[in-house]
């Protein structure tokens, strides 16, 4: 029989029939991708989310987190393996790839420092955040410092206008900068040492972060605070005037302000002092556990 095509669907690729010559996870990987250093467990993870969709092709996002996890961008091999195992076409993958910023095309260092250059960031000093940082690193914007570390880029909207300027490393939160402290941030992450953001959990490297945004949890979603002062200032404002929402089966009952486990944490968020901070199982981000609903 002939060599099967190593780009044939997961579905349609055994692991271990030999009639098409070496077909282990690890040679089929290699294959796939097109490049011998992948490692042999991406194939079955790439099985493993494609699994957890109704319709395949819905797995295409986290997918391509996870060829950045391992390759550090989206290499055009990785971007054929997914049209092949999904059963679409290349320019479809790569229509995706292109569209979302958070796919990056060209290699990405072991931290990928954000710095929001939107509007409100900007004129809150987000311009001159990030042109400090240009000269500090001596890189231009989408550049990687010659040791690897610090890929620099400006980006349009960080999602937390309330926290102007804000810079984000690896998808983590550092509200409220200057370009003395950006700069202090970029020396820290360069000296290895352990870095936390202002909302959210320590920084880990791109690589890692883009492992958990493929759906592989690292354990830390619940580490430091949820949510900072600005953004409970409604429900602290509510709280002080008795104000509640109406239920929603419409029976003019409501939820109590009172929850035992949300605390008064003053300490975990800088200028915090009079504000409730989401902790001890009450997450903001979901409205779990807390009155954020």
């Amino acid at each position: 029989m002939g060599q099967k095509d190593p780009l044939t669907p997961v579905s349609n690729v055994s692991t271990s029939d030999n009639e098409g010559g070496d077909t282990s996870i690890a040679a089929t990987t290699s294959r796939l991708i097109g490049d011998p250093a992948f490692p042999a467990e991406a194939l079955p993870e790439l099985h493993a989310i494609i699994a957890r969709y109704p319709h395949p092709r819905s797995a295409l996002l986290p997918m391509l987190h996870l060829v950045q996890s391992v390759a550090g961008h989206v290499t055009p091999g990785g971007i054929e393996t997914c049209a092949r195992l999904l059963e679409i076409t290349a320019a479809e993958v790569s229509a995706v790839a292109t569209f979302y910023t958070m796919y990056k095309r060209r290699p990405v260092g072991d931290y990928h420092v954000g710095v929001c250059t939107n509007t409100l960031c900007a004129v809150m000093g987000g311009d001159a955040i990030f042109d400090r940082l240009k000269d500090h690193l001596d890189v231009g914007n989408d550049e990687t410092t010659e040791d690897g570390a610090i890929t620099l880029e400006h980006v349009e909207c960080n999602a937390a206008c309330d926290y102007a300027p804000v810079v984000m490393v690896n998808w983590e939160f550092f509200d409220n900068q200057t370009p003395e402290s950006a700069v202090q941030l970029v020396d820290d992450l360069r000296d290895g040492g352990e870095v936390h953001p202002t909302r959210g959990a320590r920084v880990v490297t791109w690589r890692n972060a883009e492992r958990v945004l493929a759906g592989f949890p690292d354990g830390r979603a619940d580490e430091g605070p949820a949510a900072g002062p600005a953004t409970l200032a409604g429900l602290r404002l509510a709280r002080q005037h008795g104000w509640t929402a109406p239920s929603p089966d419409g029976n003019g009952s409501h939820r109590t302000h009172s929850d035992p486990r949300q605390v008064s944490d003053q300490s975990a968020y800088p200028g915090g002092d009079d504000v409730e901070v989401a902790k001890s199982g009450a997450d903001t981000r979901t409205g779990e556990g807390s009155d954020a609903r």
